[in-house]
């Protein structure tokens, strides 16, 4: 249920100060007085976080908990003795990460908070609305805020296993395994799609994908649309992974066929994301992969030899964008026609 104007005016007046930490009271200068860090610098990390910046100087934007911020990352020394880019790039990419899932949750967040209000104020008109407002607020978010830092230790838990294996810095080479699903015909079927069917067959996708890669020991770097791009350790795993992400699609029957390309080698690992040809090879070989099938390459085969749960199809190669004569392998289950 959507909140009234008047509703949503006040949590807006209660939600604004209580995440920030308070009023705005300072200015670039006073961050930077208090901060100890340069106003350009702050500056720079303010606009790689992904917020604006008022041109004006004196302009009173700034909160206590923008000081405090500003403090904890000077106290990482990681980043305070690292150059002004690699600051700007971790910033970025803890801003985007953050700006996504705000968005994700704004409205889970206010109707949580209109609800509340609206279940006490019906039983009690009488009372303070701002307070019982600043109270369902208080008690929504350090819910979530609880929430969020469970997931977010367990998955650094397992991402610093995972990165013991190169040197343990943002930036590493590693040998992984990389991995494409999309869905066929995406475009073409989202023009007769209604904004909740389409919803429904996103979350189908990503519900499916994302099961088949973690119980088969692999972990998802994004999701872009109709598109899924995961990693694995070793090329066994990554094998096991795109099978089982064929296998439970065709399952449900809730999403149109997949197209599945794989390959395995040195990736460059940089704030959660990988490139290198490693990865432009299993892209490609998604996009030329027929429906339903998956794609392997060279590196994925040569690391499949003697596994006896798998068989593989050699198939001519192929040119395409960026690559004269891609090889690929068909990859099945052995004993699958």
């Amino acid at each position: 249920m959507m909140a009234s104007p008047e509703l949503s005016k006040l949590i807006q007046s209660v939600v604004e100060p209580y995440l920030l930490d308070g009023p705005r009271r300072y200015t670039r200068d006073d961050v930077a007085e208090l901060s100890g860090v340069p106003a350009e610098l702050s500056r720079r990390l303010w606009i790689s976080l992904g917020f604006p910046v008022n041109p004006d100087d004196e302009a009173i934007d700034y909160t206590d908990g923008d000081v405090q911020a500003v403090r904890n990352f000077r106290s990482l020394d990681a980043l305070s003795d690292a150059d002004v880019r690699r600051q700007q790039a971790a910033a970025r990419t803890l801003g985007q990460s953050m700006a996504r899932l705000a968005e994700w949750q704004v409205d889970l967040v206010a109707d949580e908070i209109a609800d509340r209000i609206r279940s006490i104020t019906a039983n009690d008109p009488t009372v303070d609305e701002a307070k019982v407002a600043l109270e369902a607020t208080t008690e929504v978010v350090t819910a979530l805020q609880e929430v969020q830092a469970y997931a977010w230790r367990r998955h650094l838990a397992a991402a610093m296993a995972r990165s013991m294996a190169g040197d343990g810095t943002a930036e590493t080479l590693r040998e992984l395994a990389v991995g494409f699903a999309d869905m066929v015909g995406y475009t073409r079927l989202t023009r007769h799609l209604d904004p909740d069917e389409l919803t429904d067959l996103l979350e189908s996708f990503e519900t499916i994908t994302t099961d088949a890669i973690t119980v088969n020991g692999g972990w998802v770097i994004k999701n872009v649309g109709d598109e899924v791009m995961f990693a694995a350790e070793s090329a066994v795993a990554g094998a096991r992974i795109a099978l089982a992400i064929q296998e439970a699609t065709f399952d449900a029957g809730a999403t149109p066929d997949l197209r599945v390309g794989l390959a395995y080698g040195r990736v460059l690992q940089r704030f959660g994301d990988l490139y290198g040809s490693v990865v432009n090879t299993a892209a490609r070989l998604t996009g030329v992969a027929r429906p339903g099938t998956v794609l392997v390459d060279d590196g994925v085969a040569a690391r499949l030899n003697g596994e006896s749960d798998f068989a593989l199809r050699h198939l001519r190669s192929v040119r395409v964008r960026g690559i004269s004569r891609l090889r690929s392998h068909v990859l099945r289950r052995n004993g699958e026609r």
